[in-house]
């Protein structure tokens, strides 16, 4: 069979348009099989194990540090996270905590040490786009290496979304834990509330976080106005200020989140 130059273009242009036609298909294909996600503000000092509604592959690495000045000692927390997902709505996450106090005592030297190990799951159950909103349940395990013990906390997130920009999220679930040297057992209830606002078509928003702790001792709550800025796709940085209420140390304290998509 003979080709001309007419018969080899159009033969060109066929395979094209088939390829960008399965291209689409494809791309179409992926889109379509994508699930349902919810965009929520994620409060900055009590963060999530991962997005709500996480898709299979997202991944995240932060960075933080928390300074803390009592009348005793001066203590600095640093801690490192990184979150994935490895199937649809289930988030994972594995943290450690380092603390580095500087006493303010004379002849009292200063600690450097790992203090926390967190490891962390959290299933989205519930997503709705139509009234955007999510509900979540979790489990972290907490091995302290300071105090020599370990404690358990699930817990179950509710975020709903108000007017597109205005967004409320509420974290709460019990503490347990336990000492290995006194084999006591202690019960902590945390409720921590978030109100953020994000400003339209970027990923910044300005917040407060409500952070409260309920014991045999009483009801310690901390307020975190804070402000996240979205520096490019995949990077952002938040601060948060820490106003303690009540209590016998009413000390200011700062925190600071760097966050990178993977």
């Amino acid at each position: 069979m003979k080709y001309n130059k007419q018969t080899t273009i159009l033969w060109r242009f066929l395979f094209m348009s088939c390829g960008l036609f399965y291209s689409g298909v494809i791309l179409a294909q992926e889109n379509r099989n994508l699930p349902d996600k919810v965009h929520h503000a994620e409060p900055l000092y009590n963060d999530l194990v991962r997005d709500l509604g996480a898709r299979k592959g997202e991944k995240e690495f932060n960075l933080g540090a928390d300074i803390k000045r009592t009348s005793l000692k001066d203590d600095f927390g640093y801690l490192m996270e990184y979150e994935f997902a490895p199937i649809d709505r289930l988030g994972l996450e594995v943290e450690t905590d380092f603390t580095y106090a500087k006493s303010r005592i004379a002849n009292v030297p200063s600690t450097n040490q790992l203090e926390r190990l967190r490891l962390s799951s959290q299933y989205s159950f519930y997503v709705s786009k139509k009234k955007a909103a999510t509900l979540a349940v979790g489990y972290t395990q907490i091995f302290n290496f300071v105090n020599g013990g370990t404690a358990f906390n699930p817990f179950f997130i509710a975020a709903k979304n108000w007017h597109r920009h205005w967004h409320s999220l509420i974290y709460t679930g019990p503490e347990i834990a336990y000492q290995y040297a006194t084999s006591k057992t202690a019960l902590n209830w945390q409720v921590n509330t978030s109100f953020h606002y994000t400003v339209p078509n970027t990923d910044h928003f300005v917040g407060v976080e409500i952070n409260q702790e309920i014991s045999s001792e009483g009801i310690h709550t901390v307020l975190h106005p804070q402000i996240k800025l979205g520096l490019s796709k995949k990077l952002a940085a938040g601060v948060a200020i820490g106003l303690p209420i009540g209590g016998a140390e009413n000390r200011l304290s700062s925190f600071l989140r760097i966050i990178y998509q993977l």
